[in-house]
């Protein structure tokens, strides 16, 4: 069993959504821009990581916050890594986002973008972990989702200050939905 990197956008998608029963397969799938098949494997790929609960007839699969946060700050960038490419048109991420908004000053380097053709942005390309997340983040506004995504994206690629900050919201994040499903 290996994690794909899907696995991951759809792990990011269940906390945002930790807490919305309303959620269907079908319904995850058309927000990330993946087929159900995708998903359904994907849940399963994470129930196996230990990284989700097991998918239950009256209980959908939630995120197990602690091993979550404690794979997202230690492994994430070891098994996902990221660096920054050549200059693109796309979406804001990493430290450019706007969870990091007065926090990290930009300067006149080149912003870390997803690269997608719709972007309003240029900067610097850098892969996103699964090639729809910007699709899914233009087509379907998900501020908590794209914030999460973006905190992982400092992290696996980030200078020192950045994966700071990165990793201390990312936490409070996580602690937050943990004390909601208590």
């Amino acid at each position: 069993m290996i994690i794909k990197p899907q696995d991951i956008v759809v792990l990011a998608k269940l906390i945002a959504r930790e807490g919305d029963g309303n959620w269907s397969q079908f319904s995850i799938a058309a927000e990330l821009c993946l087929s159900p098949s995708q998903i359904n494997s994907a849940l399963k790929r994470l129930v196996l990581a230990g990284l989700i609960t097991p998918y239950h007839p009256l209980k959908k699969p939630q995120p197990i916050i602690q091993a979550c946060e404690e794979f997202f700050i230690h492994g994430l960038k070891y098994v996902f890594p990221a660096k920054l490419g050549e200059m693109a048109r796309g979406v804001r991420t990493s430290y450019a986002a706007p969870s990091f908004k007065g926090e990290i000053s930009l300067g006149s380097d080149a912003v870390p973008v997803w690269p997608y053709g719709l972007g309003e942005e240029r900067g610097a390309a850098l892969k996103p972990l699964y090639s729809s997340v910007p699709e899914s983040i233009s087509k379907h506004p998900d501020p908590l989702f794209y914030d999460l995504l973006t905190l992982l994206d400092a992290i696996r690629s980030g200078r020192a200050r950045e994966k700071q900050i990165a990793v201390q919201r990312l936490s409070e994040i996580l602690k937050l939905k943990l004390h909601k499903s208590t």
